[in-house]
């Protein structure tokens, strides 16, 4: 379908520190495209640099067929966002919140009150859309604000962070609506969570780590090349099995989180037909599983989403 965000060798500079190098990608148009990285990879500078709010220190930034350094109107025109924050006025309806809206990005006056009804429906808040928005729930503003930022037609919507705080009931509902209008409005979606498993439903992933971007792909052959099974498993002592584990077994990547024995293994099946026979400590607990895209980040960075990344 083509692109409709493209980074060309993109840097930022601070005081001689590269918070960003060189990073090229682009993202389809139409598609749900998930941004990861640990905190201080560089992931909040690169998406404030595609959305206008910081100056490139190099490197070209096109979306929607704009450049961003010359068109910046044309740009800011062409996308929403919902930030991570609350940025409604809580003291006005929601219908007032959505006018204001409409007036700051010159929607048409005689296209503004269909528009309006247009967003609530989509988000199910056409009969709350009198009330005063500090009376919503967490998720129900939530929702506002994804009406709010699609009130003028933007082609591409960037959700920072779009359920944090939200209860994980809160957070499938919500995921409804945003998958219900990526299928009636096409929109191209730039995501980025701290919930792996919210990243799952991205058709492509980029992770950034220490201001490059180190892979790019479906969520699917991301965790392919890992490759194997993940076995996790718990003994009566982790300490001497971990021992003759790294003693018997060839080839398999070992790690150990809390009390938990995990291992990345080509084929569980034959672990598990010779090697748990022959441990000599007793296991207390086994999982098999294939991986993540949690084990992929870690794979990739070394870290969780959540730690920084110059540790």
């Amino acid at each position: 379908m083509g692109s409709i965000i493209k980074v060309n060798d993109l840097t930022k500079t601070y005081k001689k520190v590269d918070a960003v190098k060189g990073i090229n990608f682009e993202v389809e148009k139409g598609e749900i495209f998930g941004f990861l990285g640990p905190n201080g990879a560089g992931k909040s500078t690169t998406i404030n640099m595609i959305c206008t709010m910081l100056p490139p220190t190099s490197g070209s930034i096109v979306i929607n067929g704009y450049d961003v350094k010359k068109h910046k109107d044309e740009v800011r025109g062409s996308i929403g966002i919902i930030f991570q924050e609350n940025t409604l006025d809580e003291k006005l309806t929601a219908n007032e919140n959505l006018m204001l809206h409409c007036r700051f990005y010159k929607v048409p006056k005689e296209k503004r009150e269909e528009r309006i009804q247009e967003v609530l429906e989509i988000v199910d808040l056409v009969d709350e859309r009198k009330q005063r928005v500090e009376t919503y729930s967490g998720g129900m503003k939530r929702r506002l604000e994804i009406a709010r930022g699609l009130l003028h037609y933007p082609k591409v919507l960037f959700l920072d962070e779009p359920t944090v705080g939200l209860d994980p009931q809160t957070r499938a509902h919500l995921w409804e609506y945003i998958l219900k209008l990526k299928e009636k409005e096409g929109i191209t979606m730039f995501l980025t969570t701290h919930y792996l498993d919210e990243a799952e439903i991205s058709d492509r992933v980029a992770i950034m780590d220490k201001g490059e971007i180190i892979a790019i792909d479906s969520p699917t052959a991301l965790k392919d090349q890992l490759g194997g099974d993940i076995i996790e498993l718990s003994t009566e002592d982790n300490e001497k099995a971990l021992e003759e584990i790294r003693e018997k077994v060839e080839g398999a990547e070992v790690t150990v989180k809390e009390d938990t024995i995990h291992l990345k293994v080509s084929s569980s099946d034959a672990f598990i037909s010779t090697f748990i026979k022959t441990l000599n400590i007793p296991v207390t607990r086994l999982n098999i599983r294939k991986p993540t895209l949690n084990d992929v980040f870690l794979a990739f960075t070394g870290r969780k989403i959540g730690e920084s990344s110059d540790k």
